[in-house]
């Protein structure tokens, strides 16, 4: 082993792990850490920092780990983030800080992602807790959603000593966190719970099984409630379908519905009585990471596995790391083909799904090489399940239920990109809600950008009142 090569991570072994739904990936143990901790450099300059959208001092809390100073890097790293260990996991660490670590230019980049993980695993082992606020300031604000921008606003705000309270629609906090990605590679109790914990212990209160526009609205929030301002980050989950022939059969889902079946409801546990339809040959629409996360998780229950994809390898929008642990668990892929028609059988079930050869044509309007058909290559594709994951919106809702609240023709809520504040000076939004379907730290570091908006604009409404007195 040499500074050029970073210290391999431990993981289950594919035919192992296709089996069940324990953690993939093990992380690293104290020694393998703190010789990855020796790789970085300390750069004078450090570009990792500007390559995390929660902008994370990532040299300091790494030379933390170097002097073994477990906990001073957890602290380190929980004044910028409130969810160290499942940034850990999920975050594309290879595309944002990672990307960017000049330790890569001649070799492998520092695992960033994966000393994250191992300081916030210490802290979640050994009780520790992040800073908190010597005192409040009085002022309410109310966050919508306790997935990632939702708890990344909350915490922010409650270091600079706002009295702030969560309002959930479901009966379990976490978004995204607790619905969307598999057990295997985010444990809910053993992480997200404890996470979430983390952020009570700032001061944040959660209110579960609140619907925002049925069990109260953001108006009344604001004009009977006492809140002085709101943050928007209700995620986007309303699915996409494609309008195919068969789409409507028995046996078709979309990729949220499936994974908040087995996530959220355990569907996977045989101790709980969820029903899920698990499929004997499941074919999975999409390439990004619900994809894998949908294809993966109907492995573990019994199926063979294909993903369908209309564009190439290259173009695949899912993390490389969740592309090879689908490969190695033996799921197929077919690339540059496009569904057709969803089969079905008299019963009105699925019996297959018929798919045409894509070759690319031209860049489209996002820069990426335009799929075109090749005619006469259509085929099928045995399957008695399929799962559509091609992306969601977001629930119209909230915006249909709040005064003068613009939003884009896809139904997004329009935000300032540098403070996430919308129509309404005292209402600011983030994440999904305003990109549509992204990943966990892009919607984190919009919580974080809206975070210091309210308090901005909080600070100046307070000094206006002061000159008015």
């Amino acid at each position: 082993m040499n500074d050029l090569t970073r210290i391999p991570v431990r993981e289950q072994e594919p035919e192992i792990r296709a089996g069940n739904f324990e953690e993939v990936c093990l992380g690293y143990e104290e020694e393998e850490a703190v010789k990855e901790a020796y790789r970085c450099l300390n750069c004078k300059k450090p570009l990792c920092i500007s390559g995390c959208p929660v902008a994370i001092d990532i040299p300091a809390f790494i030379m933390e780990i170097q002097q073994r100073n477990f906990p001073k890097a957890y602290q380190v790293i929980s004044r910028h983030s409130a969810l160290p260990a499942v940034c850990g996991r999920v975050c594309p660490q290879e595309t944002q800080c990672e990307g960017k670590c000049v330790r890569g230019i001649k070799g492998e980049p520092v695992a960033i992602g994966k000393l994250e993980r191992f300081a916030a695993d210490y802290a979640l082992e050994h009780g520790i807790s992040p800073e908190k606020p010597e005192k409040t300031n009085g002022h309410k604000v109310a966050v919508i959603g306790s997935g990632p921008a939702g708890i990344t606003c909350a915490g922010d705000l409650a270091r600079l000593g706002y009295e702030v309270t969560v309002f959930e629609a479901l009966h379990k906090f976490g978004g995204v966190l607790v619905y969307g990605i598999p057990e295997f590679r985010l444990p809910k109790e053993k992480v997200v719970e404890k996470e979430i914990q983390k952020v009570q212990e700032l001061g944040v209160k959660f209110e579960k099984n609140v619907i925002i526009g049925r069990s109260v609205t953001i108006d009344q929030l604001l004009e009977e409630d006492g809140f002085e301002a709101v943050f928007i980050g209700s995620g986007a989950g309303l699915p996409r379908l494609m309008g195919i022939p068969g789409e409507n059969a028995n046996g078709v889902f979309s990729a949220n519905e499936y994974l908040t079946r087995s996530n959220l409801m355990r569907a996977f546990d045989s101790s709980y009585d969820t029903p899920i339809a698990a499929g004997k040959r499941v074919a999975v629409v999409g390439g990004g990471n619900v994809a894998m996360d949908a294809a993966r998780t109907a492995l573990r229950l019994g199926a063979k596995v294909h993903i369908i994809y209309r564009r190439g390898e290259e173009e695949l929008p899912a993390r490389a790391e969740e592309v090879h642990h689908a490969r190695e668990e033996g799921i197929q892929f077919h690339l540059l083909r496009n569904p057709k028609e969803i089969l079905v059988d008299e019963k009105g079930y699925v019996c297959g799904i018929r798919v045409i050869k894509m070759e690319l044509g031209e860049p489209d309007e996002s820069g990426r090489r335009r799929p075109e058909e090749v005619a006469g290559s259509e085929y099928v594709i045995d399957a008695d399940t399929v799962i559509m994951a091609l992306g969601t919106s977001p629930n119209p809702l909230i915006s249909s239920t709040t005064k003068d609240l613009n939003v884009n023709k896809y139904g997004c809520i329009i935000a300032k990109e540098e403070n996430g504040q919308t129509s309404r000076e005292n209402v600011f939004a983030g994440g999904d809600a305003v990109t549509g379907a992204a990943t966990v730290i892009l919607a984190m570091g919009a919580g974080k950008n809206a975070a210091i908006g309210i308090h901005e604009y909080l600070t100046k409404q307070e000094e206006k009142n002061e000159y008015t007195d």
